[in-house]
């Protein structure tokens, strides 16, 4: 038996032991939690998120690297290892922290009051309460800057009109940060899911990511107290910051899910024979295995960078550095679970073997919080200095 594909070049010796014991509980709550039922929740559609929640609070894997309120405290490294191992289980899996941690948890921690802090970050931490992050809109998902969804004074209040779609925990969740427009930019609030014209709608016949709940959010003259406003966010660069710190996430998660592809074909090529002897003996196969190991490493490498940065300083990375990290390892990522479906044949696609399941997931994680041709130009407008979003 060869040595597994992280451990080719010794990147373990990168880790602390704080981040290593960070992996090893996401892959113990993903043993215990996840990995079991997950196949089952992906054919049938339907996630227990709930529980999960709940567990996963108790293992602190909300807002782990966010600090204060009785919150983890941890390093952006550590997070990612978790999410790594998580999305090893699944990708929908994965998002769920990533929504609730680096998106609902971390607008509140950045941008909230000592009061919205208070009341949320500690029932979110726990897993008591499950949030959602509403930006992204039926007719403006990558151009966020033409939302429609409109924030009106009446008074002392705030008026909230508009749709959100492609939400994710939006069917199931018990408060919402929605952004809108409003007189003087983008504004954002905390609203809890049960105010008056508030509705939320299951998007149902999903072909990927089926093991999460994914929404869409109508917003009918909802009336919010000016308390339900993120006092801090006060533009676009507040829920652009918030993505930020999701997209490290997937930038470490999709490892996991590539790595677990390339587990499950290393042993099956160990075991499948043809030709009298294991596949994993014919100069191809190794070939593939080599190249998708490569990738591995250097995705690896890529996320550990980024994430030593961001935790060195206070500032959220730069926006083309996380673009770097998006575009290189998701892209990556689906091409490895392709090629592991193709040395596992037709066996490749039956849901007892992740591989079909994990390259699903990740056609999703392609494209959301940016897809790659939206990283593509992020990149290049860094590189020419030219903008070629719009013209």
């Amino acid at each position: 038996m060869g040595v597994r594909p992280l451990d080719l070049l010794d990147l373990d010796d990168l880790l602390s032991e704080q981040e290593r014991g960070a992996r090893a509980l996401g892959r113990r709550v993903a043993d215990d939690h996840v990995r079991p039922a997950v196949a089952e929740w992906y054919e049938n559609g339907d996630v227990p998120v709930r529980e999960l929640a709940i567990e996963f609070g108790k293992a602190g894997l909300f807002g782990m690297h966010l600090s204060g309120y009785d919150l983890g405290g941890s390093t952006t490294v550590a997070l990612g290892l978790a999410c790594m191992e998580l999305e090893a289980a699944d990708s929908g899996i994965r998002s769920l922290v990533s929504v609730q941690g680096s998106l609902v948890m971390y607008a509140i921690w950045r941008y909230g009051s000592e009061e919205q802090k208070l009341r949320w970050l500690p029932e979110l931490a726990a897993g008591r309460s499950i949030g959602c992050f509403g930006l992204a809109e039926p007719d403006h998902g990558s151009d966020p800057t033409g939302m429609s969804t409109r924030a009106t004074r009446d008074g002392d209040d705030w008026i909230l009109d508009g749709v959100k779609t492609w939400i994710l925990n939006a069917p199931i969740a018990d408060v919402a940060i929605v952004w809108a427009k409003a007189e003087k930019g983008v504004v954002g609030f905390v609203v809890p899911t049960d105010v008056t014209g508030y509705t939320a709608r299951e998007i149902s016949h999903k072909m990927s990511l089926r093991a999460s709940s994914t929404g869409e959010i109508s917003l009918a003259g909802v009336r919010l107290p000016d308390s339900a406003r993120l006092p801090g966010a006060r533009s676009l660069m507040a829920p652009l910051s918030c993505l930020t710190e999701a997209r490290l996430s997937i930038i470490w998660g999709v490892l996991g899910a590539a790595r677990d592809c390339l587990d499950t074909a290393l042993d099956y090529a160990g075991t499948r024979e043809q030709f009298g002897r294991p596949i994993a003996g014919f100069q191809l196969t190794q070939a593939k295995l080599a190249d998708m190991a490569l990738e591995l490493q250097k995705g690896f490498l890529l996320a550990l960078h980024l994430g030593r940065r961001r935790d060195a300083s206070d500032r959220p990375l730069r926006p083309e550095q996380i673009s770097v990290g998006k575009l290189n390892n998701v892209r990556e990522a689906i091409k490895i679970a392709r090629q592991c479906r193709t040395i596992m044949g037709g066996n490749g696609i039956l849901s007892e073997y992740p591989v079909m399941r994990h390259a699903s997931n990740l056609e999703s994680v392609l494209t959301y919080e940016g897809t790659s041709e939206i990283h593509q130009l992020s990149i290049g407008q860094k590189l020419t200095g030219l903008n070629a979003f719009a013209h």
